[in-house]
This record gives structure tokens, sequence and C-alpha cells, in this order.
């Protein structure tokens, strides 16, 4: 499965959480599949969609759900330990693992050679996840008393989508007049 559909699988259950979308084609995949306000499509900063999510989890009591990145999520592996301490219970992370860095030209990157979910648990993720193994809308409806990590395996490969037509500015203030 591309990370296309796997979106697709999360999004069909997303009615009025905050989205944080990663940088490039994730976030470009998020905007055909179900463009909405309370959607932030991270444009630039890769690595910090996690942070983002934290950020904004911390100060809104709405469900916060990041779609991540393997490529990104390793060039910030600060964040999970931040995360898992700061524990908020309405943050659900969920790292797309296709083992490239997708929007720069499908380089590999290490993920292929680590457990991600194991570094979650290891960073103190108490509910630590493979998407394949739960039932993802009992996850987002559930009142957590934790952060969530979820590892979703995909394959390679970026959608043939077009590019985000909304300048930063509009989706910055969208998305603040939405929370």
């Amino acid at each position: 499965m591309k990370r296309y559909d796997g979106i697709k699988n999360i999004m069909k259950y997303v009615t009025n959480e905050i989205v944080v979308g990663n940088i490039g084609f994730p976030s470009r995949e998020l905007y055909e599949i179900k463009d909405r306000n309370r959607n932030f499509y991270m444009l630039g900063s890769m690595g910090l969609a996690s942070s983002i999510g934290l950020g904004l989890a911390l100060s809104q009591k709405e469900k916060v759900v990041v779609l991540d990145g393997d490529g990104s999520i390793l060039m910030n592996l600060g964040s999970l330990v931040t995360i898992a301490n700061q524990n908020p219970n309405n943050l659900i992370l969920i790292v797309m693992d296709n083992c490239v860095y997708g929007s720069t030209g499908n380089q590999p990157t290490y993920s292929q050679n680590i457990d991600l979910l194991k570094v979650a648990k290891s960073a103190g993720f108490k509910n630590s996840y493979d998407f394949n193994e739960i039932n993802f809308k009992d996850i987002l409806i559930k009142n957590q008393t934790d952060s969530t990590f979820i590892h979703y395996k995909t394959s390679s490969g970026n959608a043939n989508v077009g590019i985000i037509d909304l300048t930063p500015e509009t989706i910055k203030k969208r998305f603040m007049d939405s929370i």
C-alpha cells in the first residue's frame, strides 16, 4: 500500500480533529484527499511536524493527529523523547514509513535498518502500535491517558497530485481561525 492510500485510510475517520501534514508530498496528498480548515499543511521545516503537533496538543483540547514520515522523524528523534515526557493524551503521532525521503527523490532512509516502533517504545511511548494491528477508528475516538505513536508501513512512491494552491498565509489564517 502506498502512503496516499494510507492517508485515505486515516482520513476517512477524521472528523473534527486537528491534523498536521508532513512536509512535501504527504501534505499535498492530504490536501487532495481531504482538504479542511483544521489541516495544517507544513510546507517547510522537515522534521518538525511532530514538534508542531506537540505544541498544538499542549495548547488545545481536541485530538491532534500528526501525519509524519520516517525521514522526518529520523531527522528529529528528540521529538519522540519530548512528546513521551510531555505526554499529552490528545496527541496521535502516525509515522508513515516508506523507507525513503519521498519528497526529495526517494533516497533511502535508515528506517529500513531499525524498528521505529521499538524506538518509540524505548523513548517512553506507552501507547505504541503497528497500524495493521489496530482499529484506527477505536484509537481515534477512545479517550487515551497517554500520547499515542502509530507506525504505518507503506511502500515508496508519491501520488500524482497537484501542488497546494493556497498561500502559506492562507493556510495559517484558515487553520488558526478554525482552532
